[in-house]
């Protein structure tokens, strides 16, 4: 983005104009508020991938203690593929709902 400066180079004597300076005032506020709309957003964004690595976590979590009791007590495996497979859905899922992209 071209800074006020760069906009009226050519023609330096606009600058007192006192439209032109309520208009660079403008122009300011609005980027300032740019910037603080990108912050927040992206601030939104790492709360969403705090949120689901802590659901990940979770469900891996249960997963090694489902395979700690089946190891114990001599139970068949679990089937990981479909895990896996549940897993990948449903960070796809909040990513696309969160329009973060991967």
């Amino acid at each position: 983005m071209k800074s006020i400066r760069e906009i009226f180079k050519n023609k330096d004597y606009l600058l007192d104009e006192p439209e032109v300076a309520e208009l660079m005032d403008y122009c300011e506020a609005l980027q300032d508020e740019i910037v603080e709309f990108k912050f927040q957003q992206a601030k939104n964004k790492e709360l969403t991938m705090l949120d689901m690595l802590k659901e990940v976590l979770k469900g891996c979590n249960a997963i090694e203690k489902e395979q700690m009791e089946h190891e114990r007590f001599g139970y068949e495996a679990p089937n990981y593929q479909a895990t896996i497979s549940n897993l990948k859905s449903y960070i796809l899922e909040r990513c696309r709902d969160e329009k973060i992209y991967l």
